[in-house]
């Protein structure tokens, strides 16, 4: 049995409390703003000690890139903490970009929302006659901020693959009259993204009978 339950902060005795750096006496993390500083304006933090942030390699080397050239190099780019591709690698690939959609509704309210979904089939399930209704697809939409993707989910085969790809189209304001006007490659489980048309609020039915 493997049991894996994240990194443990290891913060209390490096003598943070010497200089009166903050922490969560919960966790151990670091509380930071939005340019990676602690409650002392000398002292930064960046990676997985980061309070309320995702532990993810990939994000504290952005995120001590661009903390690095924002102190030495004249810039005022800031690392994007909510447009982070992500991936859980079990046997049926997870991938999401942007917001879930609970986090969606509290921070824009539902009634601002539009959520497409749908299950799909990839090709290659045909041929061992795999469920059909096993693999989802779901774009969350700011409608008032001109249908923009805001968040990006996808269950099947090679979802880190999909959504790596999707995540520079989010990140330049991905919308879903964009999406609709892109020629899916047929036949791949990303097209799926290009012919969205059931919303959740409809309540119609999205289980496929075919590839």
């Amino acid at each position: 049995v493997l049991i894996a339950i994240g990194r443990d902060a290891c913060t209390r005795n490096i003598g943070l409390q010497t200089i009166g750096v903050k922490i969560n006496e919960k966790n151990g993390k670091v509380p930071v703003n939005d340019e990676e500083q602690t409650n002392v304006p000398y002292v930064y933090a960046i990676g997985d000690i980061l309070d309320g942030k995702l532990e993810l390699t990939p994000v504290a080397i952005q995120a001590g890139r661009l903390l690095a050239q924002r102190l030495y190099g004249g810039s005022s780019r800031k690392c994007d903490y909510i447009n982070v591709p992500t991936t859980v690698f079990t046997p049926l690939e997870y991938g999401c970009c942007g917001y879930p959609e609970e986090r969606a509704i509290d921070e824009f309210g539902k009634q601002n929302l539009e959520v497409y979904h749908t299950l799909f089939w990839p090709l290659e399930w045909t041929v061992p006659g795999r469920d059909n209704n096993t693999c989802y697809a779901k774009i969350i939409c700011n409608k008032q901020d001109n249908n923009r993707v805001i968040g990006l989910h996808v269950l099947g085969p090679s979802a880190g693959e999909v959504t790596q790809g999707f995540a520079a189209a989010i990140k330049c304001g991905l919308t879903k009259e964009l999406l609709d006007e892109t020629i899916g490659i047929h036949p791949t489980c990303a097209e799926v993204f290009t012919t969205m048309d059931i919303t959740k609020s409809s309540g119609q039915d999205i289980t496929q009978k075919g590839c």
